[in-house]
């Protein structure tokens, strides 16, 4: 079962979509005999609101699922997407979107990421988390940029947990040439890239100004996969204001083939690390 509050969530709107598909039910039918509101059955299935234990049950009796075992995962399922992750407590710090991405993130068991001009939340140094942050949200107070810092800098802590997943970052060669905060922060920075080869479940490679056009120069972005064969992947896009969640299976296509070909384009790993080493030496 799912360890993540959202991914728990995530899955059980799912199974409740495909288990009224499969009973041939519309949303209209259900809600007419069970006399909900028009919207509320969508707004669950679309994980726009939460779904109480008897209100599942109500579900499962509709569409006829009478495997016991499959009513006590889907009822305890339910039961456990009330709980909450430590990240959701930051509901006046991280919008939604960024709370869901988190949740998202400790679930998966791959996560490749492209960078256009910073190195990604996961890798990053507190110096360096600081700078971007606080350029990022200029009116934000202190306390607040620095508990953003924090829960980026909590975040990592997944890379080292048992079973942590397979990290891999395209990085443009903008961001680890890019200067964000100070010569020293970034030489501090780039030390901690090379350090981060260290590890058997990070890769990281350079995409080189010298590779010329490639398919992501729209922007960054992050792709999530997850162990379960049957379990949906997500695109996540960061943008100014907010953030972009996309599970579509075209989109997944689009941007898990745009990844294969920015690490094929890439420098190789050895490569990388020794223009990292080169920048950081050039720096002191």
């Amino acid at each position: 079962m799912a360890g993540s509050p959202t991914m728990r969530r995530r899955r059980l709107a799912a199974e409740l979509r495909r288990l009224r598909t499969e009973a041939e039910l519309s949303i209209t039918q259900v809600v007419t005999r069970l006399g909900w509101p028009g919207s509320k059955l969508s707004r669950v299935e679309n994980r726009q609101i939460g779904i109480s234990v008897t209100d599942v049950r109500k579900l499962l009796d509709l569409y006829g699922v009478e495997n016991v075992q499959q009513v006590r995962e889907l009822i305890e399922l339910a039961r456990r997407s009330k709980e909450r992750g430590w990240w959701e407590s930051y509901t006046a710090t991280l919008p939604t979107e960024t709370r869901n991405m988190i949740g998202i993130e400790t679930e998966a068991s791959l996560i490749r990421a492209y960078s256009q001009a910073l190195v990604p939340g996961l890798l990053q140094t507190p110096d360096y988390a600081h700078a971007v942050i606080r350029a990022a949200r200029p009116t934000d107070s202190q306390e607040v940029v620095n508990e953003r810092v924090e829960i980026r800098l909590a975040r990592q802590a997944l890379l080292d947990e048992q079973g942590a997943p397979q990290l891999w970052v395209v990085l443009s060669e903008a961001a680890i040439r890019h200067v964000v905060g100070s010569s020293a922060i970034m030489t501090t920075q780039l030390r901690s890239l090379i350090k981060e080869r260290d590890r058997t479940n990070v890769e990281l490679q350079v995409i080189p100004f010298s590779a010329g056009e490639h398919p992501a120069m729209v922007g960054s972005f992050w792709l999530y996969s997850f162990p379960a064969p049957n379990e949906m992947g997500a695109v996540y896009i960061e943008t100014m204001n907010g953030a972009l969640i996309m599970e579509e299976s075209q989109d997944l296509d689009t941007y898990g083939d745009a990844f294969d070909r920015l690490r094929s384009a890439a420098l190789s790993p050895r490569d990388t690390r020794e223009l990292i080493r080169s920048l950081a030496t050039d720096r002191v």
